[in-house]
């Protein structure tokens, strides 16, 4: 298992940030998102909204990955979000629902507004694989080499 943690302060308040983490797709910086659709939406007696999405996502395989055991380079993965609009605090978790054997992936993310009207965003990434044949550290690394490269390309836009 490969583990990935990064926390990150925007000067931007908690409303602006939490809105523009729930409009990330579709835009042109995210070609590789081929559909999200919301499945569920609830509000809840505490006043939360749950909330989960459905999103298809095309990818690159490397070049070294055994071509026969994936027919396509797409994802479907499901997101369940919860945004507490009291408290100022936005929790989700986005994990995929196939290909798991060769690359599980989970994805936690809370946007969270501080006492100086800022906004903390921790996220924290859990990647496994279960593939064997001697590429189990070598699709793990994989993983969460293009985790950490995606993060810090979207950060700079």
């Amino acid at each position: 298992m490969k583990f990935f943690s990064q926390s990150f302060l925007y000067d931007d308040n908690w409303p602006i940030v939490s809105l523009a983490y729930f409009l990330r797709y579709p835009n042109p910086y995210a070609s590789h998102v081929l559909s999200c659709d919301v499945i569920s939406r609830e509000h809840t007696p505490s006043g939360t909204l749950l909330t989960t999405r459905l999103i298809l996502k095309r990818g690159n395989l490397p070049r070294w990955f055994p071509k026969q055991f994936v027919s396509r380079a797409e994802s479907w993965l499901v997101e369940e979000s919860e945004v507490d609009p009291f408290g100022k605090v936005v929790k989700c978790r986005t994990r995929n629902l196939d290909n798991v054997k060769i690359m599980r992936v989970e994805e936690l993310v809370e946007f969270r507004q501080t006492e100086a009207d800022k906004t903390l965003q921790h996220t924290e990434v859990r990647i496994v694989s279960g593939f064997g044949w001697g590429l189990t550290k070598r699709i793990e690394n994989y993983g969460i080499t293009r985790f950490k490269a995606n993060l810090q390309r979207v950060s700079n836009v």
